[in-house]
């Protein structure tokens, strides 16, 4: 059962409620480490893609996501809005004119929005960054797509692999960003962007599991 367009509509609400409901986490997340905003700023980034919706429901998934990450672009300060912006525009152009999606399209998206974010933000596996959850989160996508395993299946371990992802940043030193600046005393904290990269993985696999995909 392939991710349908209503599918994707259906993920960017889930996603701003996510966000919606972990801000102040991410907000506390970012203050140890940042500038005590990412919360803030990706739920106000998300409240404007759902403003936005309206004019894309009858659109491929492509044109969805990459209005989607035009209004992140438009609306999320510092950092978040061109990274997250970037991620979203390049997975949308990766299914242009696609109404359905496989687990293989899926996985182009998510390819997409990694190497983004990479061009975007030139940080590096280790580094501290969203790049420590999206990068695993490929990894383990790529290898159930090639053994031909199901969409529900590769949304498992591609969620499995960012939340581990997720948590490996807490001991690293930062490298990139605000945080960098803070050399040792970075260690010991949870990346926020990691952080938020994890809640929007699940995200799609929580509407996967409500659809009933296998």
């Amino acid at each position: 059962m392939p991710i349908t367009t209503a599918d994707v509509l259906d993920y960017l609400q889930e996603v701003a409620d996510v966000i919606g409901a972990n801000k102040e986490h991410l907000t506390d997340l970012d203050s140890a480490i940042g500038d005590a905003d990412h919360g803030i700023n990706m739920n106000r980034g998300f409240q404007n893609v759902l403003k936005k919706l309206s004019s894309v429901e009858d659109k491929d998934a492509g044109t969805i996501l990459k209005t989607a990450g035009m209004a992140l672009v438009s609306s999320v300060g510092g950092a978040g809005g061109p990274l997250y912006g970037t991620a979203f525009m390049q997975a949308g152009t990766a299914v242009a004119g696609k109404y359905e999606l496989e687990a293989v399209d899926l996985l182009a998206a998510l390819e997409a929005a990694l190497k983004g974010v990479v061009m975007r933000g030139k940080a590096n596996l280790g580094d501290k960054t969203m790049v420590d959850a999206i990068t695993p989160a490929v990894d383990a996508m790529r290898e159930v797509v090639q053994n031909g395993g199901s969409t529900l299946e590769a949304l498992k371990r591609a969620t499995e692999a960012a939340e581990k992802g997720m948590k490996d940043t807490i001991p690293m030193l930062a490298k990139k960003g605000r945080a960098s600046y803070l050399g040792e005393r970075s260690v010991g904290h949870q990346d926020p962007g990691a952080t938020s990269s994890y809640l929007l993985i699940n995200a799609m696999l929580e509407i996967a599991q409500g659809k009933g995909q296998d």
